[in-house]
């Protein structure tokens, strides 16, 4: 598995957000359709009941004041002990059956935060795949062909972006 932006790649599956454990909540993408998962959030949608979806409340500073909220938060765990989760950010999904579905996720990011370009061509993605215009088993594929013990460079991972929000459909 491997984070892209807003995006939890993994073999079978892309989350929004980090991929969720136990009860935690979240949201998945497959081939066949949009999942929120988590206590009492479980629901699908196929992609073609799928009219958007979007994010809302993502941490997104430039790079030097991310590098720089990531050292001061390193300092306060250091010093105090205490850790936190990481942060939290909605995704909605806007359906034709069930309206404008709301439903958490936890950012995968280190330190919780994206970079603006990071979160721009997130948004482009998520719409891509709700059109189509881009499919999940593109993302799958490029996990798939990955080694598994290899985590690709900032740099490598706003290349996937690009490509992935540029594709012919």
């Amino acid at each position: 598995m491997a984070m892209v932006g807003l995006f939890w790649i993994t073999e079978d599956a892309v989350y929004v957000g980090a991929e969720p454990t136990g009860t935690a909540s979240g949201v998945r993408l497959t081939k066949d359709g949009v999942e929120t998962l988590g206590l009492g959030q479980d629901r699908f949608w196929p992609w073609h009941e799928v009219r958007g979806l979007d994010v809302q409340d993502v941490a997104v500073r430039s790079a030097a004041r991310r590098l720089a909220s990531m050292a001061f938060d390193s300092l306060v765990v250091l010093a105090t002990g205490d850790g936190e989760h990481p942060p939290a950010f909605t995704v909605r999904v806007d359906t034709t059956a069930d309206g404008t579905v709301e439903a958490a996720a936890l950012t995968a990011a280190p330190g919780g935060i994206h970079t603006p370009d990071e979160y721009d061509l997130s948004r482009t993605l998520l719409t891509r795949l709700t059109t189509g215009a881009t499919p999940v088993d593109d993302l799958l594929a490029w996990r798939r062909d990955e080694p598994e013990d290899v985590a690709p460079t900032r740099d490598e991972r706003l290349a996937l972006l690009r490509r992935w929000t540029t594709a012919a459909a």
